[in-house]
């Protein structure tokens, strides 16, 4: 049996687990920033009430990618509907989302074409010719204190007002998103005023912030993929340049098995809620290793795809590292 065949089997849709999962995790999202906004003056139940409105926000964001891929419900349609329903609440604009999206997917691993991944990657060789300016830019975007806060802001309050490629894939879409999520913001501060909109923008710019960390962690670790072709392996690129978090069962509920990245990536097919269960019966020899949180943490220091080595390095010491290492 070999993996195509395997994962086959979890690709089937069941319209009652979409649901479940959708509605509940609405369910979640909403109880919890009304316990945040009504109880605001008590920290004790603003702020875990709070975080779990930041990790249902994120939940929601997973089920509006796999809407993208029509691997959330049974059919297009319902999978659009609910793709929609969700971009007042995650800021993503469905449509431009899932074709930008795809275009992340055809471009996995692919060196030539690191435009379509979400964190920008320089390779070791660019960086040893790269000017002071230009290096001085790359090390300010790939500093974890900058990358994950303003990248969240950026991304998610800013960027997704206007996405790259709206004109190419849907003006009016992007649009009609962004009148959506004005009414939501103004649903928010009529019913509950500023108090209210502070609780819910603090507590979704802590999602975003744990959006990017995901984000990051999907595809920058040390032994991950990149090639050029003709020798880019796609295979390798989703198994290998792609990865699987294991930060515990309960996180990856949380999260909808976004941490199962690596299967994702090979079968975009397999709905969220069966992403895990196959990813963790893979035969043994399919099984590639899972990273924990204290590596998690540590890869946020690797910035640089050497070519020769093949892996993601730090940023180099001193120039003469790369020669010492070429004489090893």
């Amino acid at each position: 049996m070999n993996l195509r065949e395997y994962t086959r089997r979890y690709c089937d849709k069941d319209n009652r687990m979409a649901a479940a999962s959708y509605f509940g995790t609405f369910a979640v999202y909403f109880a919890s920033l009304y316990l945040a906004i009504t109880f605001h003056d008590s920290w004790w139940i603003m702020i875990p009430a709070g975080v779990v409105h930041a990790v249902a926000s994120v939940r929601l964001y997973v089920l509006q990618h796999d809407a993208g891929h029509l691997s959330l419900f049974e059919t297009r349609s319902q999978n659009a509907w609910a793709g929609i329903g969700l971009s007042p609440f995650t800021f993503a604009p469905y449509e431009v989302m899932k074709q930008n999206h795809n275009l992340h997917h055809a471009g996995t691993g692919n060196l030539d074409h690191r435009e379509t991944g979400e964190i920008h990657t320089m390779t070791l060789r660019e960086w040893e010719a790269a000017g002071v300016w230009k290096r001085l830019q790359y090390r300010l975007y790939r500093n974890p204190f900058i990358l994950v806060p303003l990248g969240a802001l950026f991304t998610y309050f800013i960027r997704y007002r206007w996405p790259k490629n709206t004109m190419r894939f849907g003006v009016g879409a992007v649009l009609q998103h962004n009148a959506l999520v004005a009414a939501w913001v103004a649903t928010i501060y009529l019913l509950s005023g500023t108090v209210g909109l502070v609780v819910y923008f603090s507590f979704a710019f802590l999602g975003g912030m744990l959006g990017v960390f995901l984000v990051y962690l999907q595809h920058n670790f040390e032994d991950t993929y990149w090639e050029r072709r003709p020798h880019l392996d796609p295979e390798l690129a989703a198994l290998q340049g792609a990865s699987t978090l294991d930060f515990g069962h309960w996180f990856d509920i949380a999260v909808a098995n976004i941490t199962c990245h690596d299967l994702h990536h090979f079968n975009a097919n397999i709905p969220s809620y069966r992403l895990r269960r196959a990813r963790y019966d893979l035969p043994e020899e399919f099984a590639p290793r899972r990273i924990g949180f204290v590596e998690a943490i540590k890869a946020l220091n690797l910035k640089l795809w050497d070519e020769d080595a093949q892996r993601l390095v730090p940023f180099p010491k001193h120039p003469a590292n790369r020669a010492v290492r070429a004489q090893a």
